[in-house]
């Protein structure tokens, strides 16, 4: 893939996540096969951790819908080669469940290969996400 496709496919995970696409419409950006890694306390929230296949993006929206209001999500840069994009932003959520906020600042890292998203890396405070969804 060349820089600009790798772009434009981070935009569009983007525009479908911003914009209340179903699972399944985000879920075909991704790989059957994708790798996903979301670093933290695996006990708290289901998708921390690692995990593979594209259910693991379904689930994550379903859970994180089901589990989290969002209060801001803000991209402040997409950069991108040839096989990755990376998308740095910041964002604020409220977890139903105690009420608490996190707000944190991310990056997320997409690996892709023959137009689908082959990993799905984020980085972000997990300590502070931790102490959210504990209470």
């Amino acid at each position: 893939m060349s820089q600009n496709d790798t772009l434009q496919l981070a935009q569009e995970f983007l525009r479908r996540m911003g914009g209340g696409a179903q699972p399944s419409e985000i879920a075909r950006l991704f790989s059957e096969n994708m790798e996903w890694e979301i670093e933290g306390d695996t006990g708290i929230l289901p998708w921390i951790g690692q995990k593979s296949g594209r259910a693991a993006i379904t689930d994550f929206i379903n859970d994180s819908r089901a589990m989290i209001e969002r209060i801001s999500f803000g991209v402040h840069d997409v950069l991108a080669s040839d096989d990755r994009a990376v998308i740095l932003g910041s964002l604020a959520s409220r977890v139903k469940r105690t009420g608490k906020t996190i707000n944190t600042d991310f990056a997320i890292v997409l690996t892709v290969a023959n137009g689908e998203i082959i990993r799905f890396q984020m980085l972000e405070d997990s300590f502070a996400v931790s102490q959210a969804a504990r209470g």
